[in-house]
């Protein structure tokens, strides 16, 4: 018997080697299998993500550039709030003096600014920032962005207060408490790095906060007043400590953290963590700070982020999935993120020297669209309440007519090396031939910086060239096919974001 065993055992092994050919190809090449119960229990998903947008400088909203990005992004966002810097600024003209020393205030601009938002269908979220030179304690006090803001504190607090609240009413004269109301007011920016020179630093800016917000609600309690806008997600529990025991007014906590701050930075130690997970990880933590602070209902309000800007990544489809995966890891624990920046109508290092240098907006100056900007276009039609998945390349989302929505994506960092990938979704709950429509940011769609490189990537595109870029990548309608007894294989390249969506109407 033991000859006969050892003679069937090469039989044996060939038999079971040859079983694999019975595997359908899908199996033996999928990367990752996804169940999907579109009648599972589910829990609320505001669209956070895009509700704020940040840009440049107040000056900036006046230029007919900036207005046509702000629509455009409009369009696939449908954003409510902007942020940006320097409202108080010299170049808007807010504050000066008279021969005698007097203050002499100035809201034609202001005017302008705000009308222009409204107009198209954004409100303000009014950062005040940054000195007056004649109101500066320091008019020297310049920061080394090309326009030049003064960072240092006011020579003198009174008429700091006098400022906020003569801005404040004019803002109110102008608008009205029900309109400015749903506004939102940002004491400075970064106030713990070089974009504020009071000594010392958290306790000047403490007494800022302090002034600014007192002057605000004493013109009306209405208005909606916050801090402390730092760099790296620091100071919030100094922060709300001090405001809880000087009971001093704030509605709503901001900070900034962006993916390639510094662990040590953002977080005080010295983890490995990757930069994919930075943002997401900093919101919990800024979450778990205010949950355990003496005002654990205040909103947090994220106004700066944005993905890492090694090689010139931000211009490039690695976009998509860093922004989904951020919004992923980021549900339940924020209220609103302001991705930095809708436009690259922005200065800080001066005038533009041309398209895709890495800059942050999703619109390359002349308005050119860049793969961000579809990005957001996709995510912008995933549904308002979202079916928890352990994966971590999908976000799952429930639609009209009881079918879903599906962001999933293959995300590789700008500096390594991935592969294509396949994904196999088990959809239950709903027909299983149902209707299935696929829309894709990739190497091949929505992508502009080939057909810029092919065009011999002009440095100052003319508006022909722009408009051609822009027809050449728009996406095109979603491709339409069906799950095949439930299931669905989706191919992703490299840094490829693809929104499917389900019809559950034929269930």
């Amino acid at each position: 018997m033991l000859h006969i065993k050892r003679r069937f055992l090469p039989l044996l092994f060939i038999l079971l080697c040859n079983t694999r050919p019975y595997l359908s190809q899908a199996q033996q090449t999928t990367d990752e299998v996804v169940t999907v119960d579109a009648k599972a229990a589910s829990t609320p998903f505001p669209h956070f993500w895009e509700e704020m947008f940040g840009s440049g400088r107040a000056i900036l909203t006046l230029r007919e550039a900036y207005r046509e990005d702000l629509r455009a992004v409009k369009k696939v966002a449908d954003f409510k709030y902007v942020r940006f810097h320097a409202i108080l600024h010299d170049e808007v003209g807010v504050y000066n003096e008279d021969e005698h020393g007097n203050p002499v205030y100035n809201f034609a601009y202001v005017d302008s600014i705000y009308d222009g938002l409204l107009k198209n269908g954004v409100r303000p979220i009014v950062e005040i920032s940054f000195m007056p030179k004649k109101l500066a304690f320091n008019p020297d006090a310049l920061h080394p962005f090309w326009y030049k803001q003064n960072v240092s504190p006011p020579k003198s607090m009174e008429r700091w207060d006098a400022l906020i609240q003569h801005f404040a009413q004019h803002l109110v004269d102008r608008y009205g408490i029900e309109e400015v109301s749903q506004w939102y007011f940002e004491v400075w920016n970064e106030p713990n790095i070089d974009f504020w020179n009071g000594i010392p630093r958290q306790e000047s800016y403490f007494d800022l906060y302090d002034h600014t917000a007192r002057a605000l609600k004493g013109v009306s309690p209405r208005l909606r007043v916050g801090g402390p806008a730092t760099a790296a997600a620091q100071w919030v529990p100094e922060f709300l400590q001090h405001t809880a025991e000087s009971n001093v007014p704030v509605d709503f906590v901001s900070t900034h953290g962006y993916a390639d701050d510094t662990v040590k930075n953002m977080f005080g130690t010295n983890e490995d963590i990757a930069m994919d997970d930075r943002v997401g990880r900093a919101v919990a933590k800024v979450r778990g700070e205010i949950d355990h602070s003496a005002m654990p209902r205040l909103p947090l309000f994220w106004t700066e982020w944005n993905v890492p800007g090694m090689m010139e990544a931000r211009d490039t489809i690695y976009v998509g999935p860093a922004l989904a995966n951020t919004v992923r890891e980021c549900d339940r624990h924020v209220d609103m993120m302001s991705f930095w920046t809708f436009s690259d109508v922005f200065e800080e290092g001066g005038p533009t020297t041309g398209p895709f240098r890495g800059d942050f907006g999703l619109r390359a100056f002349d308005g050119i669209n860049k793969p961000s900007y579809y990005a957001f276009g996709l995510l912008h039609q995933l549904g308002d309440q979202r079916l928890a998945n352990p994966s971590n390349n999908v976000l799952v989302t429930r639609i009209a007519n009881g079918g879903i929505a599906i962001a999933a994506w293959n995300l590789v960092d700008p500096d390594q090396h991935g592969t294509d990938r396949e994904m196999e979704l088990h959809i239950l709950g709903v027909a299983p031939n149902a209707t299935v429509k696929l829309q894709r940011v990739d190497r091949d769609h929505g992508n502009v910086l080939p057909q810029w490189a092919a065009m011999g990537k002009p440095k100052n595109p003319t508006p022909v060239q722009a408009d051609q870029l822009n027809r050449e990548t728009a996406l095109p309608f979603p491709e339409q096919t069906a799950l095949r007894n439930g299931v669905l294989h989706v191919k992703f390249s490299q840094n490829a974001l693809v929104l499917i969506q389900i019809d559950g109407a034929n269930h």
